[in-house]
């Protein structure tokens, strides 16, 4: 086995463990940061991928910024254990069948691709898209999309004040 295929297959695995972690955790705090691995992981993948500027992006943003928000919040409002209800009971078992659906659904379109993509190496074949480069994407994101770009920046804003609000106490 080479050496990038032995990190696909650590980085997948911590991405799927790190995914199961989020889940099944009990502390929010523990979640965040379950979170954070399964970004870092990603990041690798996306390097696999020969995507540098997406992998530092990933960290940057997702397994940064977005991940200390999401900390700063669980600490501010101090969320402690989660309070399990009738209403959690009830999601667990209606997300069973949703997650067998959804694990059904990635299978389907994975053998549709596979099944697409042996068919034109049999015999058809088909240009492989160019990639841009961080000039272009950069251009394209402060030109054509900054509206959606400073949107978002707006909306993150709105939450962290809001949970200043919620978490202020009355004196």
């Amino acid at each position: 086995m080479s050496v990038p295929l032995l990190v696909f297959i650590a980085c997948g695995a911590l991405a799927i463990l790190g995914a199961i972690g989020l889940i099944l955790a009990r502390e929010p705090v523990h979640s965040a940061l379950s979170l954070i691995l399964v970004m870092i992981a990603l990041a690798v993948l996306y390097l696999l991928l020969g995507a540098a500027f997406i992998a530092a992006i990933q960290i940057l943003v997702y397994g940064g910024a977005i991940m200390v928000l999401f900390v700063f919040v669980i600490m501010l409002l101090n969320a402690g254990e989660e309070v399990r209800t009738n209403l959690s009971h009830l999601a667990r078992w209606a997300g069973i069948p949703l997650a067998v659906f959804f694990l059904l659904e990635v299978a389907y379109s994975m053998v549709r691709e596979y099944g697409s993509r042996a068919a034109m190496a049999a015999g058809g074949s088909a240009a492989a898209p160019v990639p841009a480069s961080t000039t272009e994407l950069s251009l394209k994101l402060f030109t054509d999309f900054v509206l959606p770009f400073e949107l978002t920046s707006i909306l993150i804003l709105i939450a962290v004040l809001g949970a200043i609000v919620l978490a202020k106490k009355e004196s």
